[in-house]
């Protein structure tokens, strides 16, 4: 796959935390899992591991979002039917609906990233670029590999002078 920079989520609700852009995380890894509550892979294999990355992973290293695309059974996995899931479910990280085409059935984000299903989970490094696209189960050494490769690279050093508080830091030192 090639690199490019990963399209904004379409998402027309949020649970758990809202994200309010994927150009607001730049500086952190973001694993987006697609998934739908019907879909045997997501249930058994792809949920249970973006919640296992999510939670050994600490949130400003590695963010994990969640991504609702419904292709098909649209009207018994609505808004009110994924809220329940995801309590039951113990899903811990931020999920965004994503939004419906007008006319497709395939929902806006899914098409964005011409993701072939569900489960697909996509690895965006710390500058917003889409390093890996998996779609089906992923095995977890596999996808552990990939994402600490994308940690153990160095952060920009313009990145990391934009984050300074520009009253105590400098690319040199910090002040009490």
């Amino acid at each position: 796959m090639s690199h490019h920079q990963a399209p904004e989520l379409l998402v027309s609700q949020w649970f758990n935390q809202p994200v309010q852009s994927l150009a607001s995380l730049r500086g952190r890894v973001v694993l987006l899992h697609a998934f739908q509550m019907l879909c045997p892979g997501c249930v058994s294999h792809g949920i249970p591991q973006a919640v296992a990355v999510s939670r050994n992973f600490a949130p400003d290293e590695l963010l994990v979002i969640g991504l609702h695309t419904v292709f098909e059974h649209h009207a018994v996995m609505g808004a009110d039917a994924l809220q329940v899931f995801l309590h039951e479910y113990r899903i811990p990280f931020s999920v965004g609906i994503d939004k419906a085409a007008d006319n497709s059935s395939i929902p806006l984000t899914m098409q964005a990233y011409a993701m072939q299903g569900t489960p697909t989970f996509v690895l965006i490094d710390r500058q917003g670029v889409i390093r890996m696209q998996h779609f089906g189960m992923l095995d977890d050494l596999q996808l552990g590999v990939a994402i600490g490769r994308l940690l153990a690279e160095p952060i920009a050093v313009d990145k990391m002078v934009e984050n300074l508080d520009p009253l105590k830091c400098d690319v040199e030192k910090c002040r009490i």
